[in-house]
């Protein structure tokens, strides 16, 4: 008689694969150290993009938006949520508060897609489904949708920023240089540029801030390497082009056009040093491209706290960046 199956990859008891290649995911979370900020300034709906997939998003509006009364049209930032590419969704409270925020300081339409988890579905899916997101988008812009009115309403499909956390930020990469600069596939969405937090970047050579294993709340080195092994398609490493985007086989940066791009990340971060080193190689590559560390915060410092003083701080970066790119 075999041996039962045994656990081979553990994602914090959330996810699981075993031994005979079945996974395993916990749906009961303790999100209890996360309260609902919702003052009912913005208003928020979830709309199915992906029938296909039971994909689906939630859009965050200003209810100054929603009045009979106003003409005025919003910008959008499309948020793309964090979890190495295995974990979150926007119904988590964590990035419902993130996203409730963001509307309503930068007086800005929210769209937060869900995508594809690995290890069920391994990447590229989640980076497919992210272009899905924008193209769903581009279909209401289009009138290609007649029950997309309310989607529509106040909309300024002419400022798109994309916004992401951690592997939301590894995608952000991915669309800039999948759509390259104004995104004329997506016409008449126009993305005016990026803004990746902590962006979820993994490479075989470890970085300073990974070798010295910084003590972090979330994180540590061994879950960065479960995530890929998680996300990653079998048989690949993490300077795979999907995990390292300065690898051998990624894309030629220097050949490639971009939009503008924020890049913001905690100076006590496991990853920072390899955020850092994508920044500085934009820069040295003349593209435009700003580099923002916050002394003393860790993996998920916004999104996790996002009424926080330092969240006052980055949404204001924000805000500035959106201002300058807009035109």
């Amino acid at each position: 008689m075999g041996s039962l199956p045994h656990v081979v990859e553990d994602c914090h008891g959330i996810v699981q694969i075993f031994s005979d290649g079945t996974i395993h995911r916990h749906e009961n979370i303790d999100f209890s150290a996360f309260k609902i900020h919702d003052d009912g300034s913005v208003a928020w709906k979830d709309y199915c993009y992906n029938k296909l997939h039971n994909l689906h998003l939630r859009i965050y509006k200003p209810k100054t938006t929603t009045t009979a009364t106003t003409t005025t049209k919003l910008p959008v930032m499309y948020f793309f949520h964090g979890g190495g590419f295995c974990l979150g969704s926007f119904a988590w409270p964590n990035f419902h508060n993130c996203c409730l925020r963001l509307a309503s300081a930068l007086n800005t339409i929210v769209v937060a897609p869900d995508y594809r988890l690995a290890p069920e579905h391994r990447l590229p899916a989640a980076l497919d489904d992210s272009l899905d997101a924008l193209k769903w988008l581009q279909a209401m812009a289009n009138n290609e949708n007649p029950n997309g009115g309310d989607v529509v309403d106040g909309v300024d499909f002419d400022r798109v920023f994309i916004t992401g956390d951690s592997s939301g930020g590894n995608i952000g990469h991915y669309l800039a240089v999948r759509l390259g600069p104004g995104s004329p596939e997506l016409t008449p969405i126009k993305i005016r540029g990026y803004v990746l937090m902590a962006p979820f970047f993994g490479g075989m050579e470890r970085t300073k801030s990974e070798a010295d294993g910084l003590p972090e709340k979330m994180l540590t080195v061994d879950l960065l390497d479960t995530f890929w092994r998680m996300s990653l398609p079998i048989g690949t490493k993490a300077d795979h082009p999907f995990a390292n985007p300065l690898g051998r086989e990624s894309p030629n940066l220097e050949l490639v056009k971009l939009d503008p791009m924020l890049i913001i990340v905690g100076g006590n971060e496991l990853m920072k040093d390899r955020v850092k080193l994508y920044a500085n190689r934009l820069k040295e590559l003349g593209k435009v491209a700003r580099y923002v560390e916050f002394d003393g915060k860790q993996h998920g410092f916004f999104c996790n706290e996002p009424y926080s003083d330092v969240s006052d701080s980055v949404l204001s970066l924000i805000k500035d960046f959106m201002l300058e790119h807009s035109s």
